[in-house]
């Protein structure tokens, strides 16, 4: 069975550029943005960080979670590029429907994810406060530790090298 590895956490944290170098690690991969399932709600979207959008980002996170399975199921390393909060993994992880999934969390310090956010371009998410908010959820979240990468990414390829060892390893194991 292939692999299938979320790299979540807040925004700033370096989520899709070492989801990125992580799915080059493999002969037969798939790259699957979570962010893009978000484009996809034609009319009546609500901003994914405020309170009304929790019944839309669970819909939006199990069809993500879906696709992401159905990669798997094809017989490709999958790699999940997106916010998928501990409170969320239980519907991701059945939506994707694998017996098991690796659940990377990068958690750098707030400071850090901010000054990303606001060097980053060509991205359309700059909120400080709504990415300050969702840092504080993951920090909070209780998230076993073996799942998290504090200062990640540094070297994107070193943090992929990292969550790739660290999966072999079953560390990252979810369930």
């Amino acid at each position: 069975m292939a692999l299938l590895i979320v790299v979540t956490g807040p925004p700033g944290a370096g989520k899709s550029t070492v989801a990125c170098a992580l799915a080059r690690e493999f002969g037969r991969s798939a790259l699957v943005e979570g962010d893009a399932f978000f484009a996809f709600i034609t009319c009546g979207a609500v901003a994914p960080w405020l309170p009304a959008a929790h019944a839309q980002n669970e819909i939006v996170t199990r069809a993500a979670a879906a696709a992401a399975g159905g990669y798997v199921t094809g017989g490709y390393d999958t790699v999940y590029d997106g916010v998928v909060g501990p409170w969320f993994l239980p519907a991701f992880a059945g939506a994707a429907g694998v017996q098991r999934l690796h659940y990377a969390v990068l958690l750098p310090p707030a400071g850090q994810c901010l000054a990303r956010l606001a060097s980053r371009t060509g991205h359309g998410f700059t909120d400080q406060d709504a990415a300050r908010h969702m840092h504080d959820q993951f920090a909070r979240s209780g998230i076993d530790p073996r799942h998290v990468l504090p200062n990640a990414p540094g070297e994107a390829g070193d943090t992929a090298r990292e969550i790739l060892r660290r999966t072999r390893a079953g560390t990252l194991s979810y369930p």
